[in-house]
């Protein structure tokens, strides 16, 4: 009976740290929270349906210099990477490769994704052998679509400022490299921020909903926040890395709440007759 009841304390202790945990991601307003969106020097600041600038040029794959509302004419997943990242980029990159293969909408027709290097330094011949890699990812017919759908841009130094500002997207140089964060915008065809998606991993179903919102032009609540509390940046191993003190702390308040509970709630000893 007493490890009845035990078990009982223990499954509602697990359900309310769950939900205080999911309440707490689901609360912050940047992926590396600080005071204010004023103060926040890496991660997300959402910009849900604010329009993109005009002003923002972009070198394609061709070499040609272009404007990104030109080249917005579809809902759009805004990809901000560098190339020569040693860390989450490419991860992000095959995450955004593995849903795309997966998914039942047609990248280039229904969709498309625009990888943008924010490093003005790089060249679009390395954004091009990039995109090559990840198209090895997916399925035949997905690589063949994929290779007009999915798109790769370098860009100069004050439209990288206007694109990621109005994204919200924020990044700091370190060193050579550039500490930032694992997430992609939703843009609708007249280049409205429509959704955020952030993380390593993306379900089919959310990044359809995504897309399909973005069409109709209807924003919605990021929906997968967990980076934003689960991963801290490594500035040595440069990777996002779990962060065990905040979970190590959201266990360790587990199991004393329940071992409270258990003390409080035990059924008390019969006296002998």
């Amino acid at each position: 009976m007493r490890l009845y009841y035990f078990k009982r304390i223990l499954n509602i202790s697990l359900l309310l740290g769950f939900a205080l945990f999911f309440f707490y991601a689901e609360g912050q307003e940047a992926i590396n929270p600080a005071v204010n969106a004023e103060d926040v020097e890496i991660g997300v600041v959402e910009h849900l349906d604010d329009f993109l600038p005009d002003s923002i040029s972009l070198v394609n794959e061709k070499g040609e210099q272009v404007w990104l509302a030109d080249v917005i004419d579809k809902p759009t997943i805004l990809n901000f990477v560098y190339y020569r990242c040693p860390g989450i980029c490419s991860p992000l990159m095959e995450a955004v490769a593995g849903v795309m293969d997966k998914s039942e909408l047609v990248v280039g027709e229904d969709y498309q994704v625009l990888t943008i290097s924010f490093d003005p330094r790089e060249t679009i011949d390395l954004g091009i052998r990039k995109k090559n890699t990840y198209l090895t990812l997916l399925s035949e017919k997905k690589s063949e679509e994929a290779k007009n759908g999915w798109r790769f841009f370098v860009s100069d130094s004050a439209s990288i400022v206007r694109v990621t500002n109005a994204t919200g997207f924020k990044y700091k140089k370190n060193g050579n490299d550039f500490l930032h964060a694992a997430s992609l915008t939703v843009v609708s065809p007249d280049g409205k921020i429509t959704r955020y998606l952030n993380g390593l991993r993306f379900l089919p179903f959310e990044w359809k909903m995504a897309i399909v919102e973005a069409s109709e032009g209807k924003s919605g609540p990021t929906l997968n926040k967990v980076l934003r509390f689960c991963y801290t940046y490594d500035p040595i191993g440069q990777a996002y890395v779990l962060d065990i003190t905040k979970l190590g702390g959201i266990i360790i308040m587990l199991l004393a709440t329940s071992l409270l509970l258990y003390l409080v709630l035990k059924p008390k000893r019969k006296g002998n007759i």
